[in-house]
């Protein structure tokens, strides 16, 4: 007997049609809910005699994959029973119904295995995700790191791409001495049994360690647990450092003066619960004399929603207070079952990490761990369930301020200048009349790599009344992100190279014309390395006869090419070079430069230019050749930049807005020509700014830093972030 299939309004129905078919003793193999009400599959019993109003078996119909076809049994008249000679034997019958059975069960596997094989495997970017939600950390931290996830990057790199991203993002001295050779006072705050008294005891024999018993004092206010301070006092006899009580109630102000000749003191506190009014209280009667670090001690084995409410709560009372509270301690490491969950709320909250407590050996149970180190720890352990979410609202808000805070630190890292760029776009905050004062002493305080300088023309960009600023480079070939206004610089030639080698040496100097006779004798007797970028028609002499360099282009040597991008497209850089002299007695000898820029895929040729340098820098010229045509887009990426600021602050200096968007500029030409792994994930977090797909290309990087640096001024406005390397 085959499967067959009963459709009915309801349960009471369908099981009707069954009996009439099949008869009461039928198998029940399955029953669902569908949309014409309830579906049954069921065949006869061939272990039990037949029912009269059963049916003879019919041939066994083909399963459909789901949703099945509703197939109601036809209501027909039973047929007449065959002769007892063709009647099969019961052996027979079980063996063929047992046979069909087995045939549709595999048909139907194989047609659900079709059915799992149509479903598409998880992207790369929900498989990290998952990862990432399973390792403890939130939604809002794990969509922040993946939003600059790079579509070059291969199965293998996953892992130590996800490490670098979230080490970024987490806050962590990675200098034990700092915290230790900071004069001061220092009190370990946290919630009941974090270990505060303990890691006291390890900071203070840390420090006698390094400075001896002398300058170093104990103070304990906890007067609610029994012999809290007999717990200290043993700790300090050993150290041989004195050790000072003092009650609930009273200010710290009052031992101050015991004190006085002590470098570094620390303060146990009493423990209390982070829903505990008195916590301001407490935080307050550390205030007045002198001032006071707090550090936070937090609980590696805590729960999600305990060390939320402990961060939370202790930074509001300590703002109550009057103390920042920026810095934290963790407790309990070995304890822990997933550091995920800690280091996400540091990220989130922008604690920077000290130092790791994991076990109660004193002094040697306390040690600085690196972010890559803790993250790789957080991701090694993963479990399925699910972290809760704050609330849309703030993590929204908390979320973009340190997506922001993260950008901000790899390019001050990587970038020379950025920092001193920072300080210029702060002067916005300030009047107009005063920007540019403000600007003159900041570029006079800002000491430029020694390296090279790119002398751009000096005159003005077509459609504009303004000049293109020069640009700084390092010694490593780097740009500096603060460009050199125009009108800052001597007027004459040679006064500018002059007044440029005084604040320090520079190594070659990248001109926008040929240089005149007198400048190219000072750079001969100073022995500087020189190019100048010249026209086509810029006429030589080589064997005699004076031709133009466009004439000369074929029939120069050529050069390995060199692959670089330009303007968000790769290409190929192809070179050549011969001797030429200026003639009209000239002594010194030149070397003259073609190049055209060609298209990678197209072929297309996209740009030509001719330089003259000296003879005897030969191959070294190159990458000065390739510098200064990457900066041939400078004055169309600065135009870009200044109007986007004129529209976001139209009252700002315009000297000063001049120089925010050549400095912008020189960043996005930058991060788009450079090929170092750093930048392939800066470049992929940048992107995840704008909105929609757009082609990375030094225009869209710009418009990202313009987004980067707007929306950076807009929350240190707001007041909204705290320390996440925004001030």
């Amino acid at each position: 007997m085959s499967v067959m299939r009963f459709t009915g309004a309801n349960s009471r129905e369908a099981m009707r049609q069954v009996r009439a078919r099949l008869g009461d003793e039928a198998l029940i193999l399955a029953n669902r809910h569908t949309e014409q009400g309830v579906e049954i599959l069921a065949m006869a019993d061939a272990g039990g005699e037949a029912s009269p109003a059963m049916a003879p078996a019919e041939p066994p119909a083909p399963v459909q994959a789901p949703p099945l076809a509703s197939v109601q049994a036809p209501h027909e008249a039973p047929a007449p029973r065959p002769p007892e000679a063709d009647v099969p034997k019961p052996e027979e019958a079980f063996q063929a119904m047992s046979a069909r059975l087995l045939a549709e069960m595999q048909e139907m596997r194989s047609l659900l295995a079709v059915q799992r094989a149509e479903v598409p495997p998880p992207s790369r970017q929900q498989r990290l995700a998952q990862w990432l939600l399973e390792a403890g950390f939130s939604r809002t931290v794990s969509e922040e790191v993946l939003a600059g996830l790079p579509d070059s990057l291969a199965h293998d790199d996953e892992a130590a791409w996800l490490v670098s991203r979230l080490a970024a993002r987490l806050p962590v001295e990675e200098d034990e001495l700092a915290l230790l050779d900071r004069e001061g006072i220092v009190a370990l705050v946290g919630p009941t049994g974090v270990g505060k008294t303990t890691t006291a005891a390890k900071l203070a024999a840390r420090f006698v360690m390094r400075h001896g018993p002398e300058s170093v004092a104990l103070v304990s206010t906890d007067g609610f647990r029994i012999g809290a301070h007999e717990q200290l006092r043993i700790y300090a006899e050993l150290l041989g450092v004195p050790m000072h009580g003092l009650a609930l109630d009273q200010p710290l102000e009052a031992l101050l003066p015991a004190l006085a000749d002590k470098r570094f003191v620390i303060v146990d506190t009493v423990g209390m619960s982070q829903r505990d009014q008195r916590v301001i209280e407490q935080l307050a009667r550390l205030q007045g004399g002198a001032p006071v670090r707090p550090l936070l001690l937090l609980n590696a084995a805590s729960q999600p929603e305990a060390l939320e409410e402990v961060i939370t709560n202790y930074r509001q009372a300590a703002r109550a207070a009057g103390m920042r509270l920026d810095d934290c301690l963790i407790s309990k490491h070995d304890e822990a079952g997933r550091l995920g969950p800690l280091l996400d709320a540091l990220m989130r909250h922008g604690l920077r990490l000290l130092q790791v407590a994991h076990g109660q050996r004193v002094p040697e149970d306390l040690v600085v761990m690196d972010a890559p180190t803790l993250v790789g720890q957080a991701l090694a352990v993963r479990s399925p369930s699910v972290r809760p979410e704050p609330p849309a609202a703030a993590a929204l808000l908390l979320g973009q301020g340190r997506r922001l805070a993260t950008l901000f630190t790899t390019l001050r890292e990587r970038l020379p200048g950025f920092a001193d760029l920072e300080r210029a776009w702060q002067l916005a905050g300030v009047p107009p009349s005063l920007q540019s004062d403000r600007l003159a002493a900041l570029l006079g305080q800002a000491l430029p790599p020694s390296g090279s300088r790119i002398w751009m023309p000096r005159t003005r960009v077509r459609g504009e009344a303004w000049s293109q600023p020069d640009l700084q480079l390092d010694a490593a070939g780097q740009w500096s992100a603060l460009p050199l206004p125009q009108h800052l610089a001597p007027a004459g030639e040679l006064e500018r190279l002059v007044a440029a080698e005084a604040a320090g040496s520079l190594g070659a100097h990248l001109l926008a014309g040929l240089p005149g006779s007198e400048v190219r004798a000072w750079l001969a007797e100073r022995q500087r390395d020189w190019v100048a970028q010249v026209r086509g028609s810029q006429r030589v002499e080589v064997d005699g006869e004076r031709r133009p360099l466009a004439a000369l282009a074929n029939t120069m040597t050529t050069r390995q090419p060199r692959t670089l991008r330009w303007r968000g497209r790769e290409a190929q850089l192809r070179l050549a070079a011969c001797a030429v002299s200026l003639g009209r007695g000239e002594e010194s000898g030149l070397r003259a430069w073609a190049g055209e820029l060609v298209d990678a895929y197209s072929g297309r040729v996209l740009k030509r230019g001719f330089w003259l340098a000296p003879e005897r820098l030969r191959g070294r010229a190159v990458p000065l050749l390739v510098t200064q045509w990457q900066s041939d887009v400078l004055p169309a990426l600065t135009r870009r930049a200044n109007r986007r600021l004129v529209e976001a602050d139209p009252a700002m200096a315009p000297a000063l807005r001049l120089t925010l968007a050549a400095g912008l500029a020189s960043v996005a030409i930058q991060l788009e020509a450079s090929d170092e792994a750093w930048t392939l994930s800066l470049r992929g977090e940048l992107m995840a700014l704008l909105a929609g797909r757009k082609r990375c290309s030094a225009e869209t990087l710009l418009e990202a830093l313009l987004q980067l640096g707007l929306a950076r001024e807009a929350l240190r406005e707001l007041g909204t972030v705290g320390l996440e390397g925004l001030r």
